[in-house]
């Protein structure tokens, strides 16, 4: 596994926060309706994985959806891009819970004095802890992570962790994992005792850490990570995303951590770190949660269908987890069922994009639709050093290869640099399928987040026709550089997506290859070709890569037959 996986405040209308990253989406939701692309509202299992198809019959995650459904209706979800906007609102949110009300939150990496806002008091251990002293119900299921010492943050994760509990929270170190696993689910869960109308979850791949804080302009988070590449520079630009969801779907959400933290399974295998635990004082054994409170009142006029689709190992031969015996695959299903519909675009940006198993599957949707594009926004660079760069690279060129050899002229794949000619970290983990099925979570296109560390996604498929393609022109109007309120008709049909940001790549680059005489081009895409690494480099890193980075957490008879 790679070490480190590496704006607006909100406002308060009638008890809901309205973003200006909401309006920005919204504007662009005038767009959408130049065209629909597949009206969905009466074939939702055509998109969307059943009861049956989620292969987890241990889980009681849909036991609160009728007939074979296993998503929820009348949903309101809100694409918040960028750390800077997340972090707003989060504070804001939390800030404004009472007593008796709960709140729940699972991290793959904390830092206690991380500040949401920037403005002192604003720290994740002082937030949270304020509202346990409130008397809410506050608890925290943090990853207790590999050593420091190889370039992990078990000294953050333990810090937080202790912080939080000498303020009366109980946040536990959770390292029910594979061997070389992480807990990668980051998501938030807000219920209120008296009004559940207001009820919240975010879901995505914003931690609660340094790094994360950051906005469109994407100068870094000024408490930033020390660890990361030196392209980055000191404060490194961050780009990323979280859904913020309100609706029946938050129970949903709740469940999700209520099964983890009710599992009996102990916190670690080590008799060592449990020993020393216990010297340090940690609670190691998860107090009850109070009993689950019904799902929220559908939104008015909520159109947002939400499923969520997750990732478990097959846990020491399927002996442990017992919400998911021989472990859940969903994140690969649910991806897997999309992509086979799509026919016009899928639009990815993703942290890594590596490996076969990935490329294989965009690769047979590729060949089958002579009409399908494909656009990704990935890292410049990997955010590590060394061996360990050669080997990220060396999955980023199977799967690219993959799928260009395949459609050479409707793959491309782009980077992103801030205007000052900084790359822009994408830690962002979104899918968009012909801007119908759309996907914010913590997983990755490789086969560690599909089949060998927890992970969580928040799916959406929007009744109304408008979620999807709204934040996708959202999206590509950053990454354009272009205000927000810019018509973006050059980016709604899939081939003129594909044209735009190739001119917007090609300008750029061209200005670096001359250069960079006369003033900078507009725009943040950098285009990227497979990377260029030798056969025997390849040979080398191989078993690095499938055994460290992208280990398979399957058991062994769908890894034989290569299934999910």
């Amino acid at each position: 596994m790679a070490p480190r996986r590496s704006g607006s405040a909100a406002c308060w209308i009638r008890g809901a926060p309205a973003l200006h990253a909401l309006a920005r989406v919204g504007r662009c939701g005038a767009v959408h309706r130049l065209r629909q692309t597949d009206p969905v509202s009466d074939h939702l299992s055509d998109w969307l994985l059943t009861k049956r198809e989620r292969g987890n019959s241990a889980t009681r995650l849909d036991d609160v959806h009728p007939r074979d459904e296993a998503w929820s209706e009348g949903n309101l979800v809100r694409p918040l891009v960028h750390g800077a906007v997340y972090f707003a609102e989060l504070y804001e949110r939390i800030e404004a819970t009472r007593a008796g009300d709960l709140v729940l939150f699972s991290d793959w990496q904390g830092d206690a004095d991380e500040r949401l806002t920037g403005e002192p008091g604003s720290e994740v251990v002082e937030v949270l802890g304020r509202a346990d002293e409130r008397g809410v119900d506050v608890r925290g299921l943090v990853w207790r992570s590999h050593s420091s010492a190889i370039g992990f943050s078990s000294d953050e994760n333990l810090r937080l962790g202790r912080a939080l509990q000498k303020r009366g929270a109980e946040a536990i170190l959770d390292m029910r994992v594979r061997t070389g696993g992480s807990h990668h689910q980051k998501f938030v869960v807000i219920r209120h005792r008296d009004d559940p109308s207001r009820d919240i979850a975010y879901v995505g791949g914003i931690d609660l850490c340094h790094s994360r804080r950051d906005d469109r302009d994407h100068g870094g988070d000024p408490q930033a990570l020390g660890d990361m590449a030196d392209e980055y520079g000191d404060t490194p630009p961050w780009h990323d995303v979280q859904a913020a969801i309100t609706g029946p779907a938050v129970h949903d959400v709740e469940t999700v951590f209520r099964e983890r933290w009710e599992d009996p399974t102990t916190l670690s295998r080590s008799p060592v770190i449990l020993l020393r635990d216990k010297l340090r004082g940690l609670d190691t054994t998860p107090d009850p949660l109070p009993e689950q409170a019904p799902p929220p009142p559908p939104v008015p006029d909520g159109t947002h269908v939400v499923q969520l689709l997750r990732t478990y190992p097959n846990l020491r031969q399927g002996r442990d987890y017992q919400f998911a015996r021989g472990g859940e695959r969903s994140v690969a299903r649910g991806y897997t069922k999309a992509v086979e519909r799509a026919r016009r675009l899928i639009y990815v940006e993703d942290q890594y994009l590596w490996g076969s198993h990935v490329g294989n599957v965009f690769s047979e949707a590729l060949r089958a639709h002579p009409d399908l594009y494909v656009v990704a926004v990935v890292p410049l660079h990997p955010d590590v050093e060394g061996f360990s760069r050669t080997a990220q690279l060396v999955g980023r060129r199977r799967a690219m290869l993959d799928m260009m050899r395949v459609a050479p002229g409707r793959v491309a794949v782009y980077g992103i640099e801030n205007t000052a000619g900084t790359p822009i970290y994408v830690h962002a983990k979104a899918c968009l399928i012909d801007d119908t099925w759309a996907s914010i979570g913590s997983d990755n296109f490789n086969r560690r987040s599909w089949t060998h560390d927890s992970e969580l996604s928040a799916v959406v498929i929007d009744t109304a026709g408008t979620y999807a393609r709204s934040l996708r022109l959202a999206l590509a109007a950053e990454h354009l550089d272009r205000d927000p309120d810019d018509a973006m008709a050059d980016c709604v049909e899939p081939a003129d997506l594909f044209a735009t940001y190739a001119s917007c790549a090609d300008a750029l680059d061209g200005w670096y290859a001359g250069g960079r005489r006369g003033p900078r081009p507009p725009g943040r895409l950098r285009r990227l070709a497979p990377p260029e690494v030798g056969p025997v480099t390849r040979l080398l890193a191989r078993p690095f890569y499938q055994l460290v980075h992208d280990p398979d957490g399957r058991p062994k008879p769908l890894r034989r037959d290569d299934d999910f």
